[in-house]
Order: C-alpha cells, then sequence, then structure tokens
C-alpha cells in the first residue's frame, strides 16, 4: 500500500508534466497513479492534492511568487516548481499540520531535486507559511 508520501510524489510528477507542456496528463492522471500502485485512500488523497494544486493554479503562483527572493519565477527548475505549487496548496487549502507539510515538500527536494533545492523550498514554504499565519492574526 502506497504512502502519503509516495502519493506526494506522485503529484509531484503529475504536476511536473503539466508545467513543461503536458496539460493533458490531467486526462491520464488516474492511470499514472495506477502505475505506481497508489490506490484506495491514497488515490483520492494524491487526486484530491492534483486537482486542488490545479484549480488554483493563479493563487498558488502567486503567493509563491510573492516570496521568492532574488528569483524569476519563470527560470525555476520545474521539480522545485513542482514541489512548491503542491506544498503552498497544502498550506492554503487544507488543514494538515504545516510543519507536516513543510517537511514532506523538503523530503520530495531532497529525493527529487537538486543539491540547493530542500533549502530553496523550506524557505520559501517557512516564508508563505508565515505571512498566511500573521494575516490570519490580523484579520
Amino acid at each position: 500500500m502506497a504512502t502519503r508520501h509516495q502519493s506526494r510524489a506522485a503529484v509531484v510528477s503529475l504536476l511536473y508534466a503539466h508545467d513543461i507542456g503536458n496539460p493533458e496528463v490531467r486526462k491520464f492522471s488516474e492511470d499514472l497513479l495506477e502505475e505506481k500502485k497508489i490506490r484506495h485512500k491514497q488515490r483520492e488523497f494524491a487526486l484530491g492534492l492534483y486537482h486542488g494544486v490545479l484549480d488554483h493554479l493563479d493563487e498558488v503562483d502567486a503567493q509563491i511568487k510573492a516570496h521568492l527572493k532574488d528569483w524569476d519565477f519563470d527560470r525555476l527548475d520545474h521539480v522545485d516548481k513542482s514541489i512548491l505549487r503542491l506544498g503552498t496548496y497544502e498550506l492554503l487549502h487544507t488543514d494538515l499540520d504545516r510543519a507536516v507539510v513543510i517537511n514532506e515538500a523538503v523530503e520530495l527536494a531532497k529525493e527529487l531535486g537538486s543539491d540547493q533545492s530542500p533549502k530553496f523550498v523550506n524557505g520559501v514554504l517557512d516564508a508563505i507559511e508565515k505571512s498566511n499565519t500573521q494575516e490570519a492574526k490580523e484579520a
């Protein structure tokens, strides 16, 4: 049985495919999850995350862009961008523990990204979390 971590890794691969110019991947997302043996509750979890990111892509990207320091969003590595999109969506639209969301994103960056990816992903997601926590306190 697949874990949530494996489900998130599959979502990152779907987001990556979408980002590099294959928007048709949405039609085949269930088949791709089946290939990775992601089934039942983990499939629901993965599809919820995947569709959630795509449904809120403009908002998610705006949050990422607002918290990038000295980086051009359009020049981000596709893997890093996909991990950031997933993590940002989870921070903004799920009730999952924030530390768990950021830790999972960092672990995915260690597995799938470059040597600099974990620190970069951690910094951006931490800034997004702090910003949204501050806004919630002020509201």
